[in-house]
């Protein structure tokens, strides 16, 4: 499958809030109407969500935060793939992408991980993160995240 990773705009937002809402995290942290669509207009006033393109259809989106973990580290706060392609590369692809644009300028990348989203914690470890920490009731009281690192190969 050939992938394009680009800058996200507006004309993908409906595109992003359909990957999100379809998957774990957004069933569990997006249920309210608009809360999606808010989180992907943040990462595209701060431009800081990358899509990715496959046959000029958005299929999938990260958003990372620069500085968002101790005000030095690169956060992954978003990562969604649109339900029908997923399986097929594109998070591996958006991962590569965000990894190789964050260690510009960082020696370290971090992101939570849910304990009700095994699945995802097995994705990310299986690209080098590994946990460091855990955090309960984070974002929601009865869910632990997973506080997970990767350090840039020297």
């Amino acid at each position: 499958m050939d992938i394009r990773i680009e800058k996200g705009s507006l004309k993908y937002l409906s595109d992003c809030e359909c990957a999100l809402l379809n998957s774990e995290l957004g069933r569990k942290y997006f249920e309210h109407e608009g809360s999606g669509k808010k989180a992907i207009i943040e990462g595209l006033e701060q431009e800081n969500l990358y899509v990715a393109i496959s046959n000029n259809e958005c299929v999938g989106f990260v958003f990372y935060i620069p500085k968002g973990i101790f005000h030095s580290f690169p956060l992954l706060h978003l990562i969604s793939v649109k339900d029908e392609y997923r399986g097929k590369g594109i998070g591996n692809n958006l991962m590569s992408f965000l990894e190789s644009l964050a260690f510009e300028n960082a020696n370290k990348i971090f992101l939570v991980v849910a304990d009700f989203n095994p699945d995802a914690k097995h994705f990310y470890e299986k690209l080098g993160y590994q946990q460091v920490g855990e955090i309960p009731n984070l974002y929601r009281k009865g869910i632990n995240e997973y506080l997970m690192m990767k350090e840039k190969e020297v």
